[in-house]
C-alpha cells in the first residue's frame, strides 16, 4: 500500500466518523424532550378569609404551565396540586387532564381557588398575621409525549416554597415561584402510576 492510499483511507475513516457524529447529535436533538415548567405566578388569600376568625378560608392561585418543546405536544393526566403548612395539608385541588400543543398553545394558565382545611386554617391565619407564613406547594402528575409514533410516559413530582406576607400575597423578592423536582426524601407517594 502506498502512502497516498493510506492517507486516502484515513481521510475516509475520519469523514465517516464525523458524519456519524453529526448524525448522532442531530438525532439526539430531535428525540430530546424537555419537561414542562410549572410556575406559581400569583397566590392570594383574601382578607375576608383572614378576618373571619380563622374558621373558613380559601386560597386563590394562578398556575402557569409552559411546554418548552418546539416540536412535541404533551398530554397531561390528572394533576394533584396541594398546599401544605408544615406537615399539615391546607388545601388540595385536582386539575383535570388536558393536552398542550406547540406554537401559541405552549403556555397554559390555570386560575382557580381551593377551600382550606378548617382544622389547619387557624394556624395559617395566625402565622400570616405574624408575617411568618410559608406554604409548601406540591404538584404530582403524569405526562405523555408523543414523538414520531412512540409514546413516552414521565411522572412529575414538583414542589416549591411560598412565603406569604401579612397582606395574604406572595412576599419577598421573587414574585413568581417556579416549581422544581422534589428531593427523594420529600417525595410523596400518594399517587402511584
Amino acid at each position: 500500500m502506498c502512502e497516498s492510499e493510506k492517507t486516502y483511507f484515513h481521510a475516509c475513516v475520519l469523514e465517516t466518523l464525523a458524519i456519524l457524529g453529526f448524525l448522532a447529535f442531530f438525532l439526539w436533538l430531535i428525540f430530546h424532550v424537555k419537561s414542562p415548567s410549572y410556575t406559581i405566578v400569583d397566590i392570594t388569600i383574601p382578607k375576608s378569609s383572614l378576618e373571619n376568625g380563622g374558621q373558613n378560608g380559601y386560597i386563590v392561585y394562578v398556575l402557569e404551565i409552559k411546554n418548552s418543546n418546539t416540536y412535541y405536544s404533551i398530554y397531561y393526566d390528572t394533576s394533584l396540586l396541594t398546599f401544605n403548612y408544615g406537615q399539615d395539608k391546607v388545601a388540595e385541588k385536582t386539575i383535570p387532564p388536558f393536552h398542550q400543543g406547540t406554537g401559541r398553545s405552549r403556555r397554559r394558565t390555570v386560575i382557580d381557588y381551593m377551600d382550606a382545611n378548617p382544622q389547619v386554617w387557624r394556624a395559617v391565619c395566625k402565622s400570616i398575621s405574624n408575617a411568618s407564613a410559608e406554604l409548601k406547594v406540591a404538584l404530582l402528575t403524569r405526562i405523555q409525549y408523543k414523538t414520531w409514533g412512540t409514546k413516552r410516559h414521565h411522572v412529575l413530582d414538583l414542589q416549591g416554597l411560598l412565603p406569604i406576607g401579612k397582606d395574604g400575597k406572595l412576599s419577598g423578592k421573587k414574585k413568581k415561584i417556579k416549581l422544581s423536582y422534589a428531593s427523594k426524601k420529600l417525595r410523596t407517594n400518594s399517587l402511584r402510576y
